[in-house]
């Protein structure tokens, strides 16, 4: 795997979540080979579509924007300000934005049992959601002192903490912890596909199986069990994207065009793959049309300028624990 250097790799997961997002949302619930039918050569372009413009960034890069300003704003993890951002964010009714997201949001519960409560009623909630937003929080937890288990916990525990915000199934807390770990180590220069066991050791008993398999070497798309708008295909089509190609181009390519939800997945392979690859390798034709409206948030767009150097604030902190007192998380408890 080719790999500029840390600050390139930075900036490379940022950007290339928000450039997976924009480019995959035009063929969003599309059928597999979707990618390909339009692009034959392979060589894709930011297309538009579906309501979107080209180079248009949906919920996917919004919500990570605001978490990754957040943790810079607040100086950590304040999940309660993270939580008001999401408020005011989905009252500004963007253009899209999940339903289970919507309801938790939008349901007036206090943010800290919010999600849970969602899950007690439903029963259901390990969607994507808090996978498609991660690449921010990930590279701002990835630069941790002390000791390589310590640093893999820190970041997987923020992980849990965030993902916990909206969504009440413990499978969406480990696998936005999982994507974290493998983030990490991409941006120290090492093999995230090395890391795989590693950061399964840290998933608890009851939940890892069913993630051993779909990060295992030898899962594919096609042995999927739920649609990849669900937690566990999702990150397992972006690992599998990864393993199976050689570029940042072709990773996206390969993961959007197992369609579906191809936005997120494509969202989250980008994260991952532009953590490995870094930013010299996604090319400007995808990076030059790139912008992010933030709805709730008056006029403001972001482009990849300012999403560069959002991801280097964001790399540039102080280490800290993401253990923080005042970030206790009423969900954990109620899910016990």
């Amino acid at each position: 795997m080719k790999q500029g250097g840390r600050q390139d790799r930075v900036v490379g997961a940022v950007v290339g979540s928000a450039v997976g997002d924009a480019l995959g949302a035009p063929f969003e619930f599309g059928p597999a080979g979707v990618y390909a039918d339009r692009f034959p050569d392979g060589v894709g372009t930011m297309c538009g579509g579906g309501g979107w413009d080209p180079g248009e960034a949906t919920d996917d890069t919004q919500m990570a924007v605001l978490v990754g300003e957040s943790l810079l704003e607040r100086d950590g993890l304040d999940l309660p300000d993270i939580f008001d951002r999401f408020r005011r964010w989905a009252a500004g009714e963007p253009k899209d934005i999940g339903l289970q997201t919507e309801y938790v949001l939008t349901s007036g519960d206090p943010w800290d049992w919010a999600a849970a409560l969602h899950f007690q009623v439903n029963g259901r909630a390990a969607g994507n959601g808090s996978l498609m937003r991660a690449a921010t929080s990930a590279v701002y937890f990835a630069r941790t002192d002390g000791p390589e288990q310590a640093a893999r916990a820190t970041t997987m525990d923020a992980a849990r903490r965030i993902a916990a915000l909206t969504h009440g199934d413990r499978a969406a807390w480990e696998g936005t912890a999982v994507l974290h770990e493998l983030i990490r180590v991409a941006l120290n220069g090492d093999d995230p596909l090395t890391a795989v066991p590693g950061a399964l050791t840290d998933v608890p008993d009851d939940r890892r199986e069913r993630w051993a398999t779909v990060l295992a070497p030898d899962w594919h798309p096609g042995l999927a069990t739920e649609f990849n708008g669900a937690v566990w295909p999702c990150l397992g089509t972006a690992v599998w994207a990864l393993r199976t190609t050689h570029t940042f181009e072709a990773s996206l390519a390969a993961a959007i065009d197992v369609g579906g939800d191809t936005d997120t997945v494509a969202a989250v392979t980008g994260a991952l793959t532009g953590a490995v690859y870094g930013m010299g390798a996604i090319p400007p034709r995808w990076t030059d049309p790139l912008h992010v409206p933030l709805p709730g948030y008056g006029d403001r767009v972001l482009r990849t300028p300012e999403l560069a150097a959002l991801a280097r604030r964001l790399d540039a902190r102080k280490s800290q624990d993401s253990r923080c007192p005042k970030c206790t998380h009423k969900a954990e408890i109620s899910a016990e």
